[in-house]
């Protein structure tokens, strides 16, 4: 859900996707190179997002990914489930609270 939210504010290579959710969490969350990539190619085969080969601002080739229409529907149905998720959590936690 997050490589696919990063990729809906533009296309992107694989360093850039990482070094935006460590950014966007605070430095909380680190995308490893190990599991990034297997997840790029996850989401590619399900045809969430597309790739082709560019050069980067460093002059360096690199593959950069965009969303793809069924990524934006996928992401907005993840980020409903997400939502119910995270209230639910809320919930329980809150429930706990009163309790004590």
């Amino acid at each position: 859900m997050l490589i696919l939210q990063t990729l809906r504010w533009g296309t992107q290579h694989g360093y850039g996707i990482s070094q935006a959710i460590r950014a966007g969490s605070n430095e909380i969350l680190q995308v490893e190179t190990g599991s990034l990539y297997p997840a790029l190619h996850r989401l590619e085969k399900r045809g969430w997002i597309k790739s082709e080969w560019k050069t980067s601002a460093n002059k360096q080739r690199a593959k950069y990914y965009r969303l793809t229409p069924a990524g934006k529907k996928h992401l907005a149905s993840e980020q409903s489930r997400w939502a119910q998720l995270v209230d639910a959590m809320a919930a329980v936690m809150q429930s706990r609270e009163n309790e004590a």
